[in-house]
């Protein structure tokens, strides 16, 4: 995975998306809301909620839609019944994608999604299809602003509290875990003190497909059509992105 910064990859679209606020509210409200209703609404008793709304934080989102949100899952107010949909497909010259979403309206999301995958030069494909080509990690981001972490310290840490690798580039740290130790990585490393850019279970690409020219720009074209989707949680793919 060296060379290729998820977290540098994020930040690249931060700028993009500070611009939508409210569609990145929504989307936060949505996965709280599924993580409430099929946990409970105590984030000390649900791990999923907690990573929820520590990332809903992190976006800050106000604490009364985070409220609204837990409220409406465990049924102190009404709301809409959304769930968790999957697509798998193929971008220009063969490029895996899959797109997570959420959504009160599957046929709705499927025609959007559909569109940008056929817009840009790409195809949905069965499930299944490019799944293999990812692996489900715990993934955990320390930025160090100060230039005050030790690196080796960090990294015993994390390995102690059972991460299986840790990547430094530039000051950032990206630490990765099996789905299971993610929880206890990830509160280990805040108790001793470590402030924590982005933490969550995602999909990590095996290998990574380089595209230049108009497979690259369309490429970009149907990930930003996809992220625009107030429906669409996460997009993976794997493009290996350059700045």
């Amino acid at each position: 995975m060296a060379g290729h910064s998820k977290w540098h990859n994020i930040q690249r679209r931060k700028g993009a998306q500070d611009a939508k606020r409210g569609k990145i509210f929504m989307r936060h409200a949505k996965l709280i809301y599924t993580a409430a209703k099929m946990g409970g609404g105590d984030p000390e008793m649900n791990p999923s909620l907690r990573t929820a709304i520590e990332k809903a934080k992190a976006d800050n989102m106000p604490n009364d839609n985070i409220d609204r949100a837990v409220k409406k899952a465990t049924g102190m107010l009404d709301g809409a019944n959304f769930e968790e949909v999957t697509y798998e497909g193929y971008g220009p010259n063969g490029t895996a994608v899959i797109v997570h979403a959420l959504t009160d309206n599957r046929n709705r999301t499927a025609s959007e999604v559909r569109h940008a995958f056929s817009k840009n030069g790409g195809n949905l494909g069965e499930t299944g299809c490019v799944s293999f080509m990812f692996d489900r990690k715990g993934y955990i981001v320390i930025v160090d602003k100060e230039e005050k972490i030790d690196e080796d310290e960090l990294t015993l840490e994390a390995i102690d509290a059972g991460a299986e690798d840790i990547e430094v580039e530039e000051g950032v740290y990206e630490i990765y875990t099996t789905p299971d130790a993610f929880q206890e990585v990830n509160d280990h490393l805040r108790e001793a003190g470590y402030d924590i850019e982005e933490a969550e279970i995602t999909l990590i690409p095996q290998t990574y497909t380089a595209l230049d020219g108009d497979a690259k720009e369309k490429m970009m074209q149907m990930i930003d059509m996809l992220e625009e989707n107030e429906d669409v949680q996460d997009v993976h793919h794997n493009l290996e992105e350059t700045e």
